[in-house]
């Protein structure tokens, strides 16, 4: 449901989705709008989703809150109980962008010769043909920005949008009289390249958000669809997820997840429950054992009575707390939404005080009105709007080039300052692969190993592919078997010259010995093979790395034992077992609360919230879906190095934005006073808006140097 109880302080929650907010102004103005209505008692917008989650009084009711949203010029809708997610804020973006780049380039070619001295019916006819190109590409490329200024013009308020669209529509206007009129100049050249630039900006910070909600997207993919339902004379019938009931009885055959929670009723089997707690080894579970929604059944059929379905899922639940961790906001977007309130007005007064004073001075409507238009499209915030997406783009380049995919561009502003690394155990301090001790394969008998591979390449259980991938590697061959079964919780069986052979799980004392297995052959003595998680390359620099930017690490697992006992000793970090996601999540708060900012780095289903708690997240390539999409970064190899290498290049590029911002900047306190003392035209305007755009893109390509992400360097 969109809305959520809240039992303290007889508070509820209601999230609605809010399709027109794209920038920092549409942000604080729903959330004003919001907490200006009498009984909100909080509105937070998470602009990757475009939706904002309300806490309120239950006496205020949805229809009020869209209403509210309505009057401001917003219209929203309460989001549906699946978390569909929005549509793509690029897609719309593409055709407009496309169109402004072919027309300004067309234009541009024209306008070559009008700048080279062409006159007269030349002239004229160069202006048209520009005309002809310019006026329905800027009217179908300027639409993006024209219907937000209406929007806000509308219902009584302005946002960035507003001086764009003026500034474009006057020269445009302009310049087609300037066509009628046989003029010297036209400007649609310089309109179309001012669109070009901010679509550019647009569709880059687009591309940053639309990833952003795919945490939570991967995450509901997990849950199974349906399940097999039995009824109580026996038969079955499959239901959808969202259909079961708490109270019902499923059956989950070997191989399936859990659609739903519930308890075990009879027998015995062994579950993945990676995607929930990031521990690699199966566990058994027995009559009267909570089972979670996500969970893969690995051995025999078995029947579970339903406890929570659908949204009360622990399941839904995580991607619940991932969502709501989502909507933290960094510092450049308070800036820019603080800096969105004064940039309309301001620009409006520069353009209106600059027309007024130029015709006291005694010049012409015509003059006066150039002037304005000139001050309009100088001070347009192109390459302010370009300092971030353009050196987050470069650097994500520069960085994937280091094996580390940024994910949120936000997120190296937010990396860059960590001063805190909790560390997941399986799969991301280790390789989460599975081993078996190379020790006790070495000490196999030849027909022993071959016998092992043969088996273990009958099944698609984790060890015994570890096994296979082990044993093959060595060169050994698969001895040829008969009667080959597997026998469901047990293992694998068969026939070899005669004699029962099998590979199966322990039983007794070495069945809490871990990751184990057991090779038996007739009349021989049995071979136990263990297995370990190994330490991922490098850890050791990389912790090191970490310490010389002043970043303190720690272990934060989800497993038991003394498995990260071990990897403690090993690496000398502190370490914390046994942590559900509630546990990191709340774990993570903490450090918050003690002024400290985190960079969580995860794999698994468990992590999901704490990667989306924290300042910053990074997850392995190997991880499960529902880690690399919740992460702000994914490194792809085994090495840990990424992590210290993506703090490193994120200062990087806070040093460069730093310095973008300083151009942008100084560029409008240079051209400013330029335009509105008449020393530019509107053409002129739009180039040395293009230059001051190029300026930026050049200092952010700087990221791209192959010395910026060395160690040496980068530390």
């Amino acid at each position: 449901m969109a809305t959520q109880p809240q039992t303290a302080h007889a508070r509820q929650t209601t999230v609605l989705v809010v399709p027109g907010m794209h920038c920092a102004s549409c942000m604080g103005k729903v959330e004003r709008g919001l907490t200006a209505l009498a009984g909100v008692e909080s509105a937070r917008v998470n602009l990757s989703a475009r939706q904002v989650s309300v806490i309120h009084d239950p006496a205020l009711h949805e229809p009020d809150l869209v209403a509210a949203l309505e009057r401001i010029g917003f219209p929203s809708q309460p989001r549906g109980q699946d978390l569909a997610p929005p549509a793509s804020a690029v897609k719309p973006l593409l055709a407009p962008l496309a169109v402004a780049g072919f027309a300004c380039m067309n234009v541009m070619l024209l306008s070559v010769s009008v700048w080279s001295g062409a006159g007269g019916a030349t002239r004229d006819l160069f202006h048209w043909l520009s005309a002809g190109i310019g006026i329905p590409a800027i009217l179908y490329a300027g639409r993006v920005f024209f219907a937000s200024a209406w929007s806000a013009l509308k219902h009584g308020r302005t946002n960035m949008d507003v001086p764009i669209s003026i500034g474009v529509i006057l020269a445009t206007g302009l310049s087609f009289y300037e066509t009628l009129t046989h003029g010297a100049e036209a400007w649609f050249d310089g309109t179309l390249m001012l669109l070009l630039f901010l679509l550019a900006g647009r569709v880059l910070d687009a591309m940053m958000r639309d990833r952003a909600r795919a945490g939570v997207d991967a995450l509901l993919r997990q849950a199974a669809t349906g399940a097999m339902v039995v009824s109580k004379d026996g038969t079955l019938q499959w239901l959808k997820a969202r259909d079961l009931l708490p109270g019902m009885v499923i059956r989950v055959s070997a191989g399936e997840r859990l659609a739903a929670d519930g308890m075990l009723l009879t027998g015995e089997t062994r579950l993945d429950r990676s995607l929930l707690t990031g521990e690699s080894a199966p566990v058994s579970a027995r009559a009267g054992d909570a089972l979670h929604a996500g969970m893969l059944n690995l051995d025999t059929p078995v029947d579970v009575q339903v406890t929570a379905a659908g949204a009360d899922t622990t399941l839904a639940e995580i991607a619940r707390l991932m969502e709501a961790a989502g909507q933290h906001r960094s510092a450049y977007v308070r800036i820019a939404d603080r800096a969105s309130r004064l940039y309309a007005p301001a620009v409006h007064t520069l353009a209106a005080a600059s027309f007024v004073g130029w015709m006291l001075a005694g010049a012409g409507v015509y003059h006066a009105l150039v002037i304005a238009i000139s001050v309009l499209i100088i001070t347009c915030p192109c390459a302010l709007g370009l300092a971030v997406p353009v050196a987050q783009v470069v650097a994500a380049s520069a960085l994937m080039r280091g094996g580390v995919m940024v994910k949120d561009g936000g997120a190296l502003e937010r990396i860059a300052r960590v001063d805190t690394a909790l560390l997941d155990k399986t799969g991301t301090l280790t390789l989460g692969r599975p081993m078996p001790d190379g020790a006790v394969l070495d000490g196999l008998p030849e027909d022993a190993a071959q016998v092992a591979l043969a088996l273990a390449s009958h099944s698609r259980h984790p060890l015994s592919r570890a096994l296979v991938e082990a044993l093959t590697v060595r060169g050994v061959k698969a001895a040829e078997l008969t009667d080959v079964a597997e026998v469901p919780g047990e293992g694998m069986r068969a026939l070899w010259q005669g004699q029962r052979v099998a590979l199966r799980r322990p039983d007794g004392a070495a069945a809490s010995r871990g990751m184990v297995c057991v090779l038996d052959i007739d009349s021989r003595p049995a071979w136990l093979i263990a297995f370990a998680d190994r330490l991922r390359p490098d850890y050791q620099r990389a912790i090191h790395w970490l310490r010389d930017l002043s970043i303190s690490a720690q272990i934060l697992s989800g497993d038991r034992g003394q498995s990260v006992v071990d990897v403690a000793c090993a690496t000398g970090l502190f370490a914390r077992a046994g942590m559900s996601p509630e546990g990191k999540q709340q774990a993570i708060a903490m450090l918050h609360a003690a002024g400290h900012r985190v960079l969580m780095a995860g794999d698994g289903l468990n992590d999901g919230p704490a990667l989306a708690a924290a300042d910053a997240s990074i997850a392995p390539g190997s991880a499960s879906d529902v880690g690399r999409q919740a992460a702000d970064f994914v490194f792809m190899g085994d090495s840990l190095l990424a992590l210290p290498r993506a703090v490193a290049g994120a200062r990087a590029t806070m040093r460069v934005v730093r310095q973008n911002f300083a151009l942008a900047i100084g560029y409008n306190v240079l051209a400013v006073p330029l335009a509105i003392f008449g020393y530019v035209t509107p053409l002129v305007a739009a180039i040395a808006m293009s230059t001051s755009s190029l300026i930026v893109i050049g200092n952010s390509l700087r990221l791209a140097l192959p010395a910026r992400w060395n160690r040496e360097e980068a530390a």
